[in-house]
């Protein structure tokens, strides 16, 4: 999908934290120009320690839900942060998120997602946990990452696509999903 898109390109990285998305897409595009966003100063301190001496990159300490978007971006990309919000705020974002996309512009986000009902969402979740353990997670660290995610307001595939069909995205689509995480886009 990125590969309609110029080169170099403007990308804002929403919920930026260490800056481990911009960083991918700036290995595909490295003269690319990325601004991350991100709540904490400790994880864009992180992000700095990644790009240092790298051009291009700048930073803003800001609640997604709220910040300045900025633009006109070619691409808006964001990884595991915006099931923070509420449902009301993500839909309010992601009407931000279009409005500050230049026409044709993509908007990615790979996301810790829900089921689609309660007997799916509790297989997903067993499935997750078994997978973290035999991935050589000991149980306090189960703990931990279940005590994390006490706090998530995830949404399902389903409801997100039309929030951002909402929004006024086109080409909205899941084009890959693997249990608890998917990568939903849209063009605007």
């Amino acid at each position: 999908m990125l590969d309609d898109l110029p080169d170099p390109m403007a990308v804002l990285d929403l919920g930026a934290g260490t800056g481990l998305f911009a960083a991918l897409l700036r290995d595909r595009r490295p003269a690319s120009r990325v601004h991350l966003v991100d709540a904490s100063d400790g994880m864009l301190a992180q992000a700095r320690q990644r790009f240092a001496g790298a051009e291009g990159v700048s930073y803003a300490t800001g609640d997604m839900a709220t910040a300045d978007l900025g633009g006109p971006w070619d691409a808006v990309i964001s990884a595991l942060a915006i099931h923070h919000l509420d449902h009301a705020g993500k839909r309010a974002l992601f009407g931000r998120i279009r409005r500050a996309l230049r026409p044709g512009g993509w908007f990615v986000n790979a996301e810790q997602i829900a089921a689609p009902d309660p007997v799916s969402e509790e297989r997903q979740l067993q499935r997750w946990y078994a997978a973290i353990r035999a991935a050589g997670l000991d149980e306090a660290g189960v703990a931990a990452a279940t005590e994390r995610m006490r706090h998530d307001i995830c949404a399902n595939v389903e409801d997100q696509l039309a929030w951002m069909r909402d929004a006024g995205f086109v080409q909205v689509d899941s084009p890959w999903r693997d249990g608890r995480f998917a990568v939903l886009c849209g063009r605007a």
